[in-house]
């Protein structure tokens, strides 16, 4: 999706702290790992289970494929990069039956 007026679609283009470029052999976020609704871990293509402290660093690794690095009230997360396709979002990525600690 390209930028305009300073936009990417509805969301502002500096929302991302930063867009790591991904390995050839990065791993996909396939479900989101939650508790009390909110988002503690990512599962991957590979079936491992990291913490969002986890997620992200591999991330900034370049081990993520289609993440950016985002921040709010000072804790890095990762959120989808926009590409027009709200099927591949994080938000709507099903929710794994797996569990951290």
């Amino acid at each position: 999706m390209k930028q305009k007026n300073g936009r990417i679609g509805n969301l502002p283009a500096n929302i991302n702290i930063m867009n790591p470029v991904p390995n050839k052999d990065a791993k996909t976020i396939t479900s989101l790992i939650r508790k009390n609704g909110k988002v503690t871990g990512y599962e991957l293509s590979d079936g491992r289970v990291l913490s969002k402290r986890e997620g992200v660093t591999l991330a900034k690794q370049g081990g993520i494929r289609g993440v950016a690095i985002a921040s709010r009230n000072g804790s890095e997360y990762l959120r989808s990069l926009p590409d027009g396709s709200e099927s591949n979002n994080l938000g709507d990525l099903p929710t794994s039956p797996e569990s951290l600690g």
